[in-house]
């Protein structure tokens, strides 16, 4: 029995000095890895440095603001506003004052990109409809802005701050982007603060997505969520490539597809507001549309050959004094290659009226270079006006009523003593019919004219209410 004894007495202590070893080291481990993981080594084996954004960011991150707009909104019942309404119930007008109440909105982000001028770009949509804009910097300040001008079509505002010790990035060019560059979005994403993401570009010259009037956008993977509009797309030299502006987003967050304002378009933008105080932006005096499957075969074009048809020049425009046709394929812009009428639209937009640019088409199998000089939407009024005697001072061009979906021919511009504008014809009213001849475009309506020179009979479509003018 004492045998027995102490080896039960030993074969417990080793039990139990074994299973405290092992929590011991098992103890060890844990805490280890915790401490590795809380402290992570800034230098590799060899003793180099492992790559940071950080003091990149440093630098960058005070040009990126944060907007704040202020508007008024009248808070009242609007039966009150109605005089029998009043009388009826014996409300004295005098005793009747409509409140009206200040509403601030979290709107989103701009860009600081000259510190001396306090200019900031921003995304139009962010300061649309504000009373009062307010800006806050990093480092604490907020500061009212000044609205300079817009850009409705590309989504794209100046603002300006009358502040010192302002940081700007510079703007780098954005032609030389492409796809799998890195990136870095900063921005404020639902009002939380400024956030940094990092991704790539994921896409170049994404259009007919339908959220601009001009669309060239860069497209990212890196995370822009609501709140980032207006906020810089940068690279890895801290330039700005780009203006955060939409995202594709079925449940309202980021999926990784957002999109960017070049900032070669922006800055265009940028550079008319401040010399110009307006957008002008010049045409070419041509009509195009996309290449379908079924037009490559019409036009025996190649398989995948990509640019923009023309179906229409305008008589006495530049493009037309400079020799282009119908059914010639623009496939460059200068140094851009066109691929689609939205991007085709997209370029245009980059050249002030007055430009002379380069376009490359491909007529009949065959690559031509024209020389066009952009005009204004006026000068080509003007060029499809003088159609008749009776419709001096009176200028056309193609379009469909937005009421009622009719073809027709719009009144662009009409001189104020004109015969046409004693006779009742009004700027915005659409020809159907010249005549008693149906008038779908500016042919149709030379056509038609033709049958009388003493009296002219219109068919107006005027808001979608449809009347008769006789002018003689």
């Amino acid at each position: 029995p004492l045998i027995m004894f102490y080896f039960n007495i030993q074969k417990t202590l080793y039990f139990n000095f074994k299973t405290l070893t092992r929590v011991i080291i098992l103890t060890f481990l844990f805490l280890l890895s915790q401490t590795c993981y809380a402290a992570i080594p800034t230098h590799d084996s060899q003793g180099k440095a492992l790559p940071t954004l950080a003091p990149l960011l440093k630098k960058i991150n005070p040009a990126v603001v944060n907007i704040a707009t202020y508007s008024q909104v009248n808070n009242y019942n609007p039966l009150l506003n109605d005089p029998f309404f009043r009388h009826f119930f014996s409300i004295p007008r005098d005793q009747y004052r409509p409140r009206s109440e200040k509403r601030q909105k979290s709107a989103g982000s701009g860009v600081i990109v000259d510190a001396k001028k306090g200019l900031i770009i921003t995304n139009f949509h962010v300061v649309k409809g504000a009373d009062e804009i307010e800006v806050s910097l990093t480092d604490g300040r907020t500061i009212k802005a000044k609205l300079l001008g817009q850009d409705k079509e590309l989504d794209v505002a100046i603002l300006q701050i009358n502040e010192k010790n302002l940081t700007d990035i510079k703007l780098a060019n954005s032609s030389t982007l492409e796809v799998g560059d890195f990136v870095i979005a900063i921005g404020n994403p639902f009002g939380i603060g400024q956030t940094v993401t990092t991704g790539i570009v994921s896409a170049l010259g994404r259009t007919g997505l339908g959220i601009e009037g001009y669309e060239n956008f860069i497209q990212t993977d890196a995370s822009i969520n609501p709140g980032n509009s207006g906020g810089a797309l940068v690279n890895l030299r801290g330039e700005l490539i780009g203006i955060n502006t939409a995202i594709i987003s079925p449940a309202g967050g980021n999926v990784g597809i957002g999109f960017a304002i070049p900032i070669n378009m922006a800055k265009i933008s940028m550079d008319q507001i401040l010399n110009y105080g307006q957008i002008k932006r010049g045409r070419l005096g041509i009509r195009a549309q996309d290449i379908s499957q079924e037009l490559r075969k019409a036009f025996n074009l190649k398989a995948g050959q990509k640019g923009a048809l023309i179906n229409e020049v305008i008589n006495d425009s530049s493009a037309s004094k400079a020799g282009l046709k119908s059914g010639d394929i623009i496939v460059a812009i200068n140094n851009d290659t066109v691929s689609s009428l939205s991007q085709l639209n997209s370029y245009i937009a980059n050249y002030r009226v007055g430009t002379k640019i380069t376009l490359k088409i491909i007529r009949h199998g065959k690559p031509k270079t024209f020389n066009v000089t952009t005009e204004t939407p006026e000068q080509l009024s003007r060029a499809t006006g003088n159609l008749h005697r009776l419709l001096k001072g009176v200028y056309f061009e193609n379009g469909v009523s937005e009421y009622s979906g009719n073809s027709g021919v719009i009144v662009s511009a009409l001189e104020p003593n004109s015969t046409a504008a004693y006779s009742g014809l009004r700027p915005g009213d659409i020809v159907v019919a010249a005549n008693k001849i149906r008038v779908t475009n500016l042919k149709d309506l030379k056509r038609s004219l033709r049958r009388s020179k003493r009296e002219i009979l219109l068919e107006i479509d005027r808001q979608g209410r449809f009347f008769y003018v006789v002018i003689n």
